[in-house]
Parts: C-alpha cells; structure tokens; sequence
C-alpha cells in the first residue's frame, strides 16, 4: 500500500485574523472553513491548507465531542511548497513584491539525473514567519 496524494497539509500560526487575510487576500486562496480561535481552512487545488493557531490544538476534545480529533501541532515555524511553473513564478514573484511582501530566496535548482536544467523556487514568509515556497515541480523530477 501506498498513499496516492497528501489531501491536506498544516501550517500553525499565531494570529489567525493575519493568516486568514494573507492567505485570502495575497495568495487567493478560496476560505472553505472557519472556527474562531482555532482554525482556518483553504482549498488550494485538488487538496485542503490548514491554518490552526496552535494553542488550540494542543488540548483534547471534550468529551463526547462530534469530532473527535486528536490534540496535534507543532512550535516554530514550517514550511509549505506550493506548484508553479516557471511563467507562474514569475508573475508570483510580481504580484507578491506589488503586495510588499519580501522574496527571501529566487533560484534554480541544480538539474536532477536526464534534465537539462533544473527548476526554479521562490521563497517568502507568511505574517507568522512560515516560510512558504512556489516551485516549479521538475525540482523533485515531475
């Protein structure tokens, strides 16, 4: 057995009202859910981004609760990767830098065995310092 594809990746941040609006208003990403003080939830293509204030996720459900999710999370920041191809980091890179937010990092990777040239990644940060990346998806030879 195999997974076939990760359906949805978590970030925790420390001021959901910030997140949300970053996420929404400079990445575009359509809000599908939202617990105040908990939690945001994004679609992004075919799977779900999680922004969870991490405090919350660190006690257990009441008992008897609906969802019985497990208390999980993490401290510091992560890190999330998104896909692009090269035009679409380009004009990533654009809108971003329109938006004021810093690019960190703009490279190309070293090309993987059979490529002739490996591809390009972005860096920045979101406003809880996660650092988020658009890469084009030959970096890890798709």
């Amino acid at each position: 057995m195999q997974p076939s594809a990760i359906l949805e990746s978590a970030l925790y941040v420390t001021d959901l009202d910030a997140a949300e609006a970053f996420y929404s208003e400079v990445l575009g990403l359509e809000r599908i859910a939202k617990a105040e003080g908990r939690h945001v939830f994004f679609r992004c293509g075919h799977g779900v981004l999680l922004l969870f204030n991490a405090e919350a996720t660190k006690h257990p459900p009441a008992p008897g609760a609906r969802l019985p999710v497990p208390p999980h999370g993490t401290a510091g920041e992560g890190h999330l990767c998104f896909s692009a191809t090269a035009e679409e980091i380009d004009r990533w890179k654009a809108h971003l830098e329109a938006k004021g937010v810093a690019i960190e990092a703009d490279f190309e990777w070293p090309p993987k065995p059979g490529q002739a040239k490996g591809g390009r990644s972005i860096y920045l940060r979101d406003p809880s310092g996660n650092s988020l990346e658009f890469a084009e998806p030959k970096i890890w030879g798709f």
